[in-house]
């Protein structure tokens, strides 16, 4: 996997599968749910406090609920609960969508492979299982077999594992340990002939990277470093000598840099040159690069630094750094740099920039393979080192194929597909053939010849043209009433693309529309694109999100009543904004471990990391706009807000939960419509998942249940 897949993995696999509430009992009958007016939620006490921020006073009547250990917080977040489920709980249809849910989520699930010396690694989960396990298999036709089940090690199923990192002989593994959703990990070290862990254990911390050095004397890895109070230092890069206390590891680099930066070791496949990447902020669009020679014990040098660009590094081959950049090419093109002539005039084009944006690179079994988005969907052609095309991989159709993995040494690569209804495949590639075949499917039961996928372009409020995906049933009518889930990101140089989702299969299978349009402030169109999303342009975000609502109603595939709306993280805030901005367009909204008050959240956790996106508060050229489209400051008392349905969590260690704490509390006591402003605080759920399978399925029937009751399609 690339250095920017890894960076982003836990952000992309956020907008894989539903974010939702927590089943729960049923308090009423079904026909009252639907037909009786909604309880009033609880009251919350307002404690207003104002301050002066850059001349302009603002007032946040909810400061109090930023304290998530206090007493009063946990009994509020308490009768929040018990509230949201006794709304919930009551409404109709449940038994239906749960068991539709358990069919579309209990299935094999099967992972791409890390392939060292005779033996493949990677993770499976059984239908029956919650969590995933990590499998060995020795040789591709071998047995597989057991090497880490989470699953027993909680009671409650919410522990998960992964492989971080394997010995070039098969022979040591590193793998992590979440607890929850939590972004921090715990790290350990298996002798996986003697199938046991090693004394070496890394303490739970946020963790970026593990790379083992060829010869297994130790790894190298970075972690973000806090204060004893908690406040944010920043991003370090170590080496630990196996067999030591981890207490005794070498800080290596780092020490110069903020906590907007993040480090991150990288290792040549000889283990001659250590690799390390600066990425100023969380988009990867500024990075700098230095590199050391280990063979002879060499100084930490700069390789590419201050050249306010990004870059993707691939592989070192005799002394060349083979990489991906948009320095000087905004839609990227990969580069040679001779190490120990790194000077930007003595760089080599390999592969040029080019009309589609390259998204990845990878160097396997002798070629260069480069993934390109034409239009928001995949590509992958293949390369000689020289940059001469050798082919491209046939695809199965529309969709989103990933990087290709894989060793520079091994004529072996692995690379998967999947699209919108089309559940993935994992394939096996031959690079010097260009044979592949499939090495593993997960088989969902939908039956993909019945769903359509069609691409739309439409204008946005300044004149930039905006595609669209929109999946429904074949065959259908345009009467401007089919019920629309409208779903977007629109940050940090993240592509949306065609992936498989449940929750689009589910609604389409109901009737309804499914729609991502793709976002400026996204990569697929380059940093230009970016660009136009970001900082003082974040407002053209949300102006691209409510065009794409406008186009569906003026197309007559919906209406305002039939309209929902759903995201998360950074697609939290963009929702968040949409319901301030146009209260009237949505019928119900979905706003998952959400960024609202946005003049505060750089203060929390390591939401410093994201200045370098949106900009602070605390600067006087970027409070007003900010504080223009901060969802918390824009929310007026008596306007009718649509049906929202928060989600959050004390495991999220990324976005702070006092966003959605605080939101909930404002909506509630501000909204002027009789429609429901709920929240669900999950003190396990988190930003990077760890949920078991069957939490997963209830907390899928809860919002499936809350949007189709907003929507009128319960009976």
């Amino acid at each position: 996997m690339s250095m920017r897949a890894r960076r982003f993995s836990s952000i992309v696999a956020l907008l894989l599968l539903p974010l939702v509430l927590v089943q729960t009992g049923f308090i009423a009958s079904a026909q009252r749910a639907l037909n009786s007016p909604v309880p009033k939620p609880p009251k919350t006490r307002a404690e207003p406090v104002t301050e002066t921020i850059n001349g302009v006073r603002v007032t946040d009547p909810y400061r109090w609920l930023e304290d998530q250990n206090a007493p009063e917080t946990r009994a509020w977040i308490d009768e929040q609960n018990r509230y949201t489920q006794s709304i919930l709980g009551s409404l109709p249809g449940r038994d239906a969508i749960h068991k539709r849910y358990e069919q579309l989520l209990r299935v094999d699930v099967i992972m791409t492979p890390t392939a060292r010396g005779s033996r493949y690694f990677f993770t499976k989960r059984r239908a029956e299982q919650n969590q995933a396990v990590i499998y060995l298999r020795e040789g591709l036709t071998g047995q597989d077999q057991v090497l880490i089940d989470p699953n027993s090690m909680s009671a409650d199923q919410t522990t998960s594992v992964s492989v971080s990192n394997v010995s070039d002989d098969g022979k040591l593994m590193l793998y992590t340990i979440r607890r929850g959703g939590e972004d921090e990990t715990e790290l350990h070290v298996m002798d996986v002939d003697a199938r046991r862990d090693l004394t070496d254990v890394m303490p739970h911390d946020r963790y970026f990277n593990f790379v083992l050095k060829p010869d297994k004397s130790g790894f190298f890895y970075s972690k973000y470093l806090y204060t004893p109070t908690h406040q944010a230092i920043g991003s370090r890069a170590y080496y630990h000598r196996m067999g030591t206390n981890p207490s005794e590891d070498r800080e290596i680099f780092g020490s110069q840099y903020g906590p907007t930066e993040s480090v991150n070791p990288d290792i040549s496949i000889d283990g001659r040159w250590l690799i390390l990447y600066v990425s100023h902020g969380s988009s990867g669009d500024k990075v700098d690069i230095f590199a050391q020679n280990l063979a002879e014990n060499g100084q930490i040098l700069p390789v590419a630094e201050g050249l306010n660009a990004g870059f993707e590094g691939a592989e070192v081959v005799n002394d060349h750094f083979y990489l991906m950049t948009n320095y000087q090419a905004p839609n990227w093109r990969v580069v040679d740099i001779d190490l120990r002539n790194p000077q930007p005039a003595r760089w080599r084009t390999v592969v040029p920039e080019w009309t589609s944006v390259i998204t990845s690179f990878s160097m396997v079994g002798g070629k260069l393979f480069v993934n390109y988005l034409e239009n928001v969907n995949s590509h992958i052609k293949v390369f000689d080192p020289m940059g001469r095309l050798v082919r491209e991989i046939k695809l199965p159709g529309l969709g989103n194929a990933t990087s290709v993995s894989g060793r520079w040494d091994r004529d072996e690569a692995f690379y998967s597909f999947n699209s919108f209804a089309q559940p993935t495949t994992i394939y096996r590639y031959v690079p010097s053939t260009g044979r592949q075949t499939e090495w593993g499917r997960i088989n969902v039961p939908v039956d993909s010849s019945q769903i359509e996928t069609k691409q739309v372009w439409y204008t946005s409020r300044d004149g930039t043209k905006i595609p669209m995906y929109l999946v429904y049933k074949k065959g259908i009518q345009l009467d401007g009433n089919h019920p629309v889930y409208l779903t977007g990101y629109g940050g940090f140089n993240l592509t949306r693309t065609p992936t498989f989702s449940p929750t689009a299969v589910f609604w389409i299978e109901h009737g309804g529309i499914f729609a991502q349009p793709n976002l400026r402030g996204g990569g697929e169109f380059g940093e230009r694109w970016h660009q136009a999303g970001m900082f003082q342009n974040k407002q053209n975000v949300f102006d691209d999100f409510i065009g794409a609502a406008e186009w569906l109603i003026k197309n007559k595939y919906t209406n305002t009543s039939k309209l929902a709306i759903s995201g998360g993280s950074n697609g939290g805030l963009l929702v968040g904004a949409a319901l301030t901005q146009r209260p009237d367009l949505f019928q119900a909204v979905v706003c998952s471990y959400p960024l609202l008050d946005m003049v505060r959240y750089h203060k929390f956790l390591v939401a410093r990391f994201w200045t370098t996106e949106y900009g602070s508060a605390d600067d006087p050229a970027q409070f007003p706009y900010i504080y223009k489209y901060s969802p918390y400051h824009n929310v007026k008392p008596g306007v009718k807000y649509p049906a929202v349905l928060f989600i959050t969590g004390d495991s999220d260690t990324r976005v702070a939960p006092l966003h959605a704490r605080k939101m909930a509390a404002l909506l509630q006591a501000s909204t002027g419509s009789d429609r429901p402003i709920l929240l669900h605080y999950d003190t396990k759920a988190g930003h990077s998942g760890g949920l078991p399978v069957s939490k997963q399925i209830d907390d899928a029937t809860d919002t499936m249940s809350f949007l189709m009751w907003q929507l009128g399609m319960l009976s």
